[in-house]
């Protein structure tokens, strides 16, 4: 490993043919190589490695779904991967390693868990998110006085849209912006999808539906939007996460429309040769089939 002035640690390139030894030191050392050796990892920069990262994380969202261990393990690797990348050239640019970062992560959970490493005696985990939340804040207060402020909003956690929108409503629901119940919930979501239809006006009605081509986009995915923030609000106040709620829906969808191909396969046809009559009556089975198992 070469070590810059500032401590900072950029790790020697792999030689030859390397093996797969399970060892942190020589993945980064492996990774090293890639930058040196491999056009596409050479080209890479922080910026253009974000859509694979948010690609990874949601991939293992999906394989945990799956219960698949080997499944699981990749898409593991994979997150790791971009660890391991940001770190490399990071280290590279001189402004930090991962040995930084794991010492971050390390101080951040000591600090979090008081109730752990220290005198604290917390109950339950409801006591345990209060005083991990209560620690945030006075992490925030240090952030400000150091001259970094933010509004109140601004901690929403980065993830999907369906995410944020959770995570965002959360919090204004602690400064009391919020309904008592769920039913205030479902009255906003009937207000939107009703705003949604309005906007969808009778001059954009074709004989199959909606001809959106005739309204005005802008404002149709406005309300589109108010309608899906609505929903998730819904899923918020039945403590339910939508994003999860979401994916074992995506999850079923590609489960059911598999048993459609599976059934199709049997008697030698395929989707193109399948109409929308047989492909129902299969989607019934393949619910059946869900039932049943």
């Amino acid at each position: 490993m070469n070590t810059l002035d500032n401590k900072i640690t950029v790790p020697a390139p792999v030689q030859g043919t390397p093996e797969a030894t399970g060892q942190l030191d020589d993945l980064l050392a492996l990774m090293a190589r890639l930058r040196v050796d491999c056009p596409w990892d050479q080209k890479q920069t922080n910026h253009s490695l974000i859509p694979y990262a948010i690609e990874e994380s949601y991939e293992l969202g999906e394989a945990v779904q799956s219960e698949d261990d080997e499944d699981i393990k990749g898409e593991l690797g994979d997150v790791l991967l971009q660890v391991v990348f940001h770190c490399q050239m990071y280290a590279e640019q001189g402004r930090f390693d991962l040995s930084d970062v794991i010492t971050t992560l390390q101080e951040k959970l000591i600090r979090r868990h008081p109730h752990v490493f220290e005198a604290e005696n917390l109950k339950d985990d409801a006591a345990v998110k209060v005083r991990w939340d209560e620690i945030k804040a006075e992490e925030q207060q240090a952030r400000t006085a150091s001259g970094k402020p933010k509004r109140r909003l601004d901690n929403t956690k980065a993830g999907s849209a369906l995410m944020q929108a959770q995570d965002v409503q959360k919090q204004a629901s602690k400064l009391g912006f919020d309904w008592e119940g769920v039913s205030g919930a479902f009255d906003k979501l009937d207000e939107e999808i009703a705003e949604l239809k309005h906007e969808l006006t009778d001059s954009s009605t074709t004989a199959v539906g909606y001809d959106i081509s005739k309204a005005n986009i802008v404002d149709i995915e406005k309300e589109l939007g108010d309608c899906m923030f609505a929903l998730v609000n819904v899923a918020r106040k039945l403590n339910l996460d939508a994003e999860t709620a979401t994916l074992t829906c995506v999850h079923k969808f590609k489960s059911r429309f598999g048993y459609i191909e599976e059934q199709l396969a049997l008697a030698s046809k395929q989707l193109e040769d399948s109409d929308l009559t047989e492909m129902e009556a299969l989607w019934e089975q393949a619910k059946q089939h869900e039932r049943s198992s």
